[in-house]
């Protein structure tokens, strides 16, 4: 995929007094790389890049992503457009097919998804196995992995890939809302046929039969919106390990399931969970949020304001100001005007969008800040909101996977190493050993 846009530009690397020519790649949207590909075999050396901050491990269709100026485009549309006037079902068309759907492949693709949201009854039992406490990032990721015990691939996955991508996006949100029923003690709400992506979860989260669930057509919106907000972000520790995994041929269940377990990791999937964390501190200190504004501005001080700025993106994050007219919606609709948590929230939100520390390093609040508050309002508690990024990100796994299979030049991920340890230790038996 990449080679076509191999330029006849070089770059020059000296080493010893040899010269060595390695081409210079440019992207559509003019992203340069220095490819070094063949720099082992003919110098003998590589690069060491901690963390593959400077590295690029692909070519990517699905997303594209600046940081400096806060864009964020699936499949070449902007993330603007796509929240605005997209259901999450169309953006996760979109980010596994390459288009938008015609209303017939929008009405095929949903009814898929109707059709094959229910998980298998024997799964259902595995649920017992868990502890009653056991993390739901835990419960995601073992179940996805057992799906492909239920549904195993043919030789060629691509063959069954439409088909394998709807189940996995259907009976994820059916998993999570199952495991939150369980984690609580209450019966299972099955999905139901006639409802909405967004409003089948959240009637299988909220619905009983001493209080049936009343659907929200603002808290649909909203969850849409967050979905769709999560959906890509181009090569990221998660999306990186569901292509490591399936660079080694492994089926896509394992890939899913392995890029769940590294979203759950808290400086990954699980900033809003810390967001709303740190609110809760504050709250126990009296509510006390600009003795906080005013540690995180003071440099001799280790703490900092979760919610705040991105690792990515330099200016505004994009996601962030979709949602914030969201957060504000879903706040009126469900009445939680006065709920004194989320009051700390948008004080502290007020403070640093105006106090010049924060805008001067950038610091606005992020994607992270805001859904963190949503989802506490809608009743999303504090331990399921990883997993809600994760049903939100798996259309662009799904996608990144099967981008990957598709690329004839795509090679098993074996990365490099500086070994730095021992030179060489003379053997001792155990009996002389002290």
């Amino acid at each position: 995929m990449i080679d076509k846009f191999i330029t006849d530009e070089k770059a020059e690397l000296k080493i010893g007094g040899k010269v060595y020519h390695l081409p210079i790649i440019v992207g559509k949207k003019g992203e340069k790389a220095i490819d070094i590909r063949s720099l082992r075999a003919e110098s003998g050396y590589i690069t060491l890049d901690s963390g593959f901050m400077n590295t690029g491990a692909c070519g990517s269709e699905i997303t594209y992503l600046d940081g400096e100026k806060g864009i964020l485009n699936y499949r070449g549309y902007s993330i603007e457009d796509l929240a605005e006037h997209c259901s999450f079902v169309e953006v996760a068309y979109l980010l596994i097919h390459g288009h938008l759907p015609s209303v017939t492949e929008l009405g095929g693709f949903s009814e898929q998804l109707n059709r094959h949201s229910l998980i298998h009854e024997d799964m259902v039992h595995f649920f017992d196995g868990f502890p009653s406490n056991a993390a739901p990032m835990s419960i995601l990721s073992s179940m996805a992995n057992s799906l492909c015990n239920f549904y195993p691939e043919t030789t060629n996955p691509l063959e069954t890939f439409d088909i394998t991508a709807a189940r996995l996006i259907s009976k994820i949100r059916t998993i999570a809302a199952f495991s939150y029923k369980k984690g609580i003690g209450y019966p299972l709400v099955y999905p139901r046929y006639n409802l909405s992506y967004c409003a089948n979860f959240l009637n299988m989260m909220f619905d009983s039969t001493v209080k049936p669930y009343l659907i929200d057509d603002v808290v649909v919106d909203a969850l849409n919106k967050l979905l769709i907000l999560h959906g890509d972000h181009e090569q990221n520790c998660s999306t990186s390990t569901v292509r490591m995994v399936g660079s080694a041929r492994g089926n896509i269940y394992a890939s899913i399931s392995a890029g769940i377990s590294a979203l759950w990791g808290p400086l990954h999937g699980g900033a809003n969970q810390l967001v709303m964390e740190m609110l809760e501190n504050i709250l126990a200190d009296g509510g006390k949020y600009r003795k906080y504004i005013d540690k995180a501005k003071n440099p001799k001080d280790p703490f900092r304001l979760v919610g705040f700025g991105h690792r990515v993106y330099k200016s505004h994050d994009p996601r962030s100001r979709i949602i914030k007219k969201t957060c504000d919606d879903v706040l009126k609709a469900m009445g939680m005007a006065g709920d004194p948590l989320l009051d700390i929230a948008k004080e502290i939100e007020e403070v640093v969008l105006n106090d010049s520390y924060f805008v001067e390093r950038n610091l606005y609040p992020n994607v992270d800040f805001y859904s963190g508050i949503i989802y506490r309002a809608i009743g999303i508690p504090t331990d399921m909101f990883t997993v809600m990024f994760a049903i939100g990100r798996l259309p662009g796994w799904i996608a990144h996977w099967k981008e990957m299979w598709d690329d004839p030049d795509s090679k098993i991920g074996r990365p490099r190493q500086i070994y730095v340890g021992p030179r060489k230790r003379k053997f001792v038996p155990l009996e002389e050993r002290r």
